[in-house]
Order: C-alpha cells, then sequence, then structure tokens
C-alpha cells in the first residue's frame, strides 16, 4: 500500500504526504482552520483523530495532530483502515487523498474531486506525477 499508481508513475506514500501538507496548511505546523475544527500540517479533525487513534490502539488526542510526526501517523492510521485493497479495489494516491478530505467514504463524494485536483496540481509540482 505504501507505493501505489498515479496516473502513470508510482508515487510514494511520502510524495502523496508532502503534498496533502502543501495543500492543507503550505508546511505550517501550528495552523488551525476550518473555523477552529482543524489542527496541525494536515489539517485533521477530532472525529478523524479518534477513529485513526482506535484503529491503532493508540490514545492520540486531536492537539498532537499539531506535531507533524504524530500528525503523519494518525493519516496513516487512517488510511490503514480505510484506504484498504477490500473497501476500494485498487488503492489510489486519488482515492486516499479523497478519503483524507472526505472520510472513510470521501472517495466516493462529488465534493471531493475538487480537493483532488489541488493534491494532484500539488504532486505534478513535485515532479511526482
Amino acid at each position: 500500500m505504501w507505493g501505489f499508481q498515479g496516473m502513470n508513475e508510482t508515487i510514494s506514500i511520502l510524495q502523496l504526504v508532502l503534498a496533502l501538507i502543501a495543500v492543507e496548511s503550505s508546511g505550517i505546523d501550528d495552523q488551525i482552520g476550518d473555523d477552529g475544527r482543524a489542527f496541525g500540517c494536515l489539517q485533521i479533525h477530532g472525529c478523524y483523530v479518534a477513529d485513526a487513534s482506535e484503529h491503532a490502539g493508540v490514545d492520540w488526542t486531536h492537539e498532537d495532530a499539531f506535531d507533524r510526526v504524530t500528525s503523519i501517523r494518525i493519516f496513516s492510521a487512517y488510511m490503514e483502515r480505510y484506504a484498504t485493497p477490500e473497501r476500494l479495489g485498487t488503492v489510489t494516491a486519488e482515492k486516499m487523498a479523497r478519503i483524507h478530505n472526505g472520510g472513510p467514504n470521501g472517495w466516493k463524494k462529488e465534493s471531493t474531486v475538487r480537493y483532488w485536483k489541488k493534491v494532484e496540481a500539488e504532486l505534478i509540482k513535485m515532479g511526482a506525477i
């Protein structure tokens, strides 16, 4: 799962995370957004943290999303739970980004397509695709 297809290239999970961070916070670790509900470089909501925490068996709090390393661990646990071949068929960068933006079924929501386009543009800018 840590390397997957996007367009005609293989994108690493690190490249995806860096693109998400650029889109979500411009790399600012102490960013607060979405009317105070989204924290950290990945702009993670409290329910996302609780969900990932439950899956990973770790006692993360919403404030832990301000730490970049922990934020990435939270993201990883969330993706391990929801971005699986059993749920998605082929796991792609697009599906993972849309889950990050729209919740467990975000990969199916029309409302997350625009978000994916921003992430895709960042991946292109980075030379990942």
